[in-house]
């Protein structure tokens, strides 16, 4: 592929902030250039694409596996590049946002891998999303320092038996970073974040032993892979980067992507880190892709687990897919973290132990964790199945008889919910997005770790629930007014209005918004007006 020549210029218009020039250089910007001139606009169509099948399902359409692409999946031979360097034993990845504290506490948590996450756990304020690049940057360099209460520590101080190799996992193909344009049109906020780290930090991950690796959300179909695969080809390309460098693992937290696990593998086999099982985006995926159907309602999320009988197959079709072709199977992340007194502390690494046991029985090769001190409880897990094996990647082969109805067979539930779940979805829904609104993409609340995918599911079920008529939308209301109060009274500087502005357009709306982070972003975090020349 020839590295086109970008006609336009992409011009800043965030804020500069402290040692923003160090990341924002006129060489990465060129870079960027290149990718957004050679992929926007397939971007475009394959976003256009996306609206056409939300349409297909709200009118009645079911997924299955494709046709056009059955020779992939019975091909016996093919198999994915083997593992990069330090990715061979991943049985502990931990996940949060390229902060400079959490990314000491990651990376010396004893963790095989750190997932830099700017998708589920940033909020993407401008100020966010460069200074997680210059994270990054330091952290590669190992150069970051942080100053806790008791005294300066930084990473070569710490000891620990090594360092958790870095993946980064940019925001998803439908969001845009609009502090970042060409002629008045925005940049794909995935080509920013891997743009931007693998121009400043491919080359320096491979000279220190490791290399750019990356973890790819939100996608939908093997069309999306095949973007992100060309991408990576023509980044190598520009850098002088031999090809095959990079690796990238795709989260399966789509219903869509989950009838094409094979074929996102075949896209990216030259590229290929496995899949992992995105449980908490998936349920969000489902629910959002069958909302306008009553057969898809879902109790409350704690009720759903992963040995629910639709996400057990799900889980068995990802491990046997990924191992038949030589691939990683990552699982998910359980949402209890530790807090600060025993009782939660010790449920928490109960229900960590739970997951991790129940995910290396079943086959997966390692599991994320949220929290440094769910780290040895998670690795114990993996060691008792593993030993001193890295993966169970050679334990079978065979595809996974799994059919399409099993991957749909949604228990019904159309008893309308309990007054304490309505309220249980705006309490979480709106202090979500008040936290995010602040630059917060993570919020502990109530013993759970909320993210994106948890606040989507919260505001989704919502909708659903007043689109099905369970509930009234004055019930809906009065309930809102008590939280809003409620909040205020916690903290009387929190950023209600907001929150709830973002909570009525995307739960109050005639047709269910896909995300809420797309209008939430352009209403409430671009900040023209502070933008400099």
């Amino acid at each position: 592929m020839p590295p086109p020549t970008p006609s336009r210029r992409i011009e800043v218009l965030g804020r500069r902030g402290p040692r923003f020039e160090d990341v924002l250089t006129p060489a990465a910007l060129t870079f960027l250039a290149r990718l957004d001139s050679a992929f926007e606009e397939r971007r475009l169509d394959l976003l256009t694409d996306r609206r056409h099948r939300a349409d297909r399902m709200a009118s009645g359409s079911r997924l299955d596996f494709p046709r056009a692409t059955s020779a992939v999946r019975s091909a016996p031979n093919w198999r994915v590049a083997p593992a990069g360097p330090g990715l061979a034993d991943r049985r502990v990845e931990i996940t949060g946002p390229p902060e400079r504290a959490v990314a000491v506490g990651a990376l010396t948590s004893g963790a095989q891998v750190w997932v830099a996450d700017f998708e589920d756990a940033t909020s993407p304020l401008w100020e966010n999303v460069i200074a997680g690049q210059l994270t990054l940057l330091d952290a590669v360099e190992q150069r970051i320092a942080f100053t806790p209460p008791d005294g300066t520590e930084d990473l070569q101080n710490q000891q620990a038996p090594r360092l958790a190799t870095i993946m980064v996992r940019p925001r998803g193909w439908h969001m845009d970073e609009a502090h970042l344009t060409v002629h008045g049109r925005a940049v794909s906020a995935s080509l920013v974040d891997f743009g931007l780290y693998f121009f400043h930090c491919a080359q320096r991950q491979i000279d220190a032993g490791s290399g750019p690796y990356f973890y790819l959300p939100k996608l939908e179909n093997r069309h999306e892979a095949r973007l992100w695969n060309d991408v990576f080809v023509l980044a190598q390309d520009l850098l002088g980067i031999p090809q095959g460098t990079i690796r990238a693992a795709a989260l399966i937290e789509t219903v869509p992507a989950a009838f094409e696990m094979e074929e996102i593998l075949y896209e990216l086999r030259a590229h290929s880190a496995g899949l992992n099982a995105g449980r908490w985006d998936y349920l969000f995926s489902l629910l959002k892709t069958y909302s306008y159907c009553t057969d898809f309602l879902l109790p409350d999320r704690a009720a759903v687990t992963m040995n629910a009988p639709f996400m057990r197959r799900y889980a068995e079709l990802l491990v046997r897919t990924c191992h038949r072709r030589g691939a990683h199977a990552i699982g998910g992340m359980v949402t209890h973290v530790p807090g600060a007194d025993r009782v939660t502390n010790l449920g928490a690494l109960a229900r960590t132990r739970i997951d991790a046991e129940r995910e290396a029985a079943e086959g997966f090769d390692g599991a994320w964790v949220a929290h440094p001190a769910q780290v040895p409880v998670c690795r114990e897990s993996f060691d008792g199945v593993l030993g001193a094996r890295p993966h169970q990647i050679d334990d079978g082969a065979t595809p996974a008889d799994v059919q399409a109805s099993d991957l749909l067979s949604v228990r019904r539930n159309v008893v309308s919910p309990a007054p304490e779940g309505i309220r249980t979805n705006i309490a979480v829904a709106l202090r979500y997005f008040e936290s995010w609104l602040r630059g917060h993409g993570a919020l502990e609340l109530g013993g759970l770790v909320e993210d994106t995918a948890t606040a989507e599911i919260a505001r989704v079920q919502l909708w659903q629930w007043l689109r099905h008529r369970l509930i009234t939308r004055e019930t809906l209301l009065d309930l809102l007014d008590a939280e809003c109060d409620a909040l205020t009274g916690e903290h009387p500087d929190a950023l209600v209005a907001g929150a709830r502005d973002v909570l009525e357009r995307t739960v109050l709306s005639r047709e269910l918004p896909a995300f809420f982070t797309i209008d939430a972003y352009s209403r409430h975090l671009v900040r023209h007006r502070e933008a400099a020349s």
